[in-house]
């Protein structure tokens, strides 16, 4: 295939209809808008951006740190109304028909019930809004963060509970790996599944397969965030086939913080060929310089990944999603019109 016609399968690819099951909301959040609110608030916020206006960090301690001080001038319910419209634009551009956005409670209120109700109210009227205009739909996953600590996380499962329903689908749990171990978290999750929300956790980023394990046999969740490293270890790849734990995959956001070097060497093909549900998401894009087209344009260069290989994982993701099945009969018919079958 020369190049133009490759380039042009390509464009193809990028413009499939697609699934995205792991986006931390704030983390979407454009430099720019970023650096609007900071300008608004009068807060200097020039550390985190570097001179081009993208965001600096080097590794993935520091990265938390500069998601954290964009995250201080994005405060109260109307902006993250704001934010909400801007991050669902950027998905309606990219083709996506199906979001689920990571959204804490401790950046939404301070894990106050209250509060936490208003910023979910004005959120979810927003993405209402959007879906109308664009397309687009949004579900949230609640989440607590790791290196706040279990105490903090059970005030998370509380806003979590009490949000719980069509729209508020799920808990999880994002932050530094590397602090605590999942089972100290347990009643968070405990508390969130009895009020009837579906579990992921991000595990098997930075801490290897055992991690992924004590995911699985300490909280329960059904779906992992990240997850790669569980290529390390053959038995718990099969375990992962065996329970159809399903991977939140996000190749760009693991290259991007080294993760892995290059997508070459990053195990999504691997994991895929032994059988794995694989799901592909961007994580925090503009921090990794990445939307969902560039995802599938690098799957597609790097693995060979066809228009029948991603129509499939489009499917797939939907599968998993944690949305109603009203909510899924209605994208399934979307992707049924619009993607090839294998």
């Amino acid at each position: 295939m020369d190049e133009a016609m490759n380039e042009e399968r390509l464009e193809a690819i990028a413009a499939l209809p697609k699934v995205e099951l792991h986006l931390h909301i704030e983390g979407a959040a454009p430099p720019s808008f970023v650096r609007g609110l900071a300008s608004e608030k009068r807060t200097d916020l020039s550390r985190i951006f570097r001179p081009d206006g993208s965001y600096d960090f080097r590794g993935f301690v520091p990265f938390l740190e500069t998601y954290e001080a964009a995250t201080s001038v994005i405060k109260g319910p109307e902006d993250y109304a704001r934010l909400t419209r801007a991050v669902l634009e950027e998905q309606a551009a990219n083709g996506v028909l199906y979001t689920e956005t990571f959204i804490s409670p401790d950046f939404c209120g301070g894990g106050d019930v209250d509060a936490w109700t208003d910023h979910v109210a004005a959120i979810r009227e927003t993405a209402d809004a959007a879906e109308r205009d664009l397309g687009v739909t949004l579900r949230g996953i609640v989440t607590c963060v790791r290196h706040f600590g279990p105490d903090r996380a059970r005030k998370s499962a509380r806003c979590a509970a009490e949000t719980a329903g069509d729209w508020i689908v799920g808990f999880g749990m994002g932050g530094d790996e590397n602090a605590g171990e999942q089972k100290d978290f347990a009643w968070a999750f405990d508390c969130a599944r009895e009020a009837g929300l579906r579990l992921t956790t991000h595990a098997g980023e930075w801490r290897g397969p055992a991690e992924v394990r004590a995911a699985i046999e300490d909280l329960g969740v059904e779906r992992i965030g990240h997850g790669v490293r569980a290529i390390e270890d053959p038995a718990l790849v099969d375990k992962l086939v065996d329970k159809g734990i399903v991977l939140e995959v996000c190749p760009g956001s693991n290259v991007a913080l080294g993760v892995y070097s290059d997508l070459a060497r990053h195990p999504v093909e691997r994991l895929r060929a032994a059988g794995v549900t694989v799901t592909v998401s961007t994580d925090d894009p503009p921090f990794f310089h990445t939307t969902m087209r560039d995802e599938y344009r690098a799957l597609a260069r790097t693995h060979g990944w066809d228009e029948a290989a991603f129509a499939d994982l489009a499917r797939t993701s939907l599968n998993a999603a944690f949305c109603d099945a009203a909510t899924k009969d209605r994208i399934a018919k979307t992707l049924e019109d619009t993607c090839p079958r294998t």
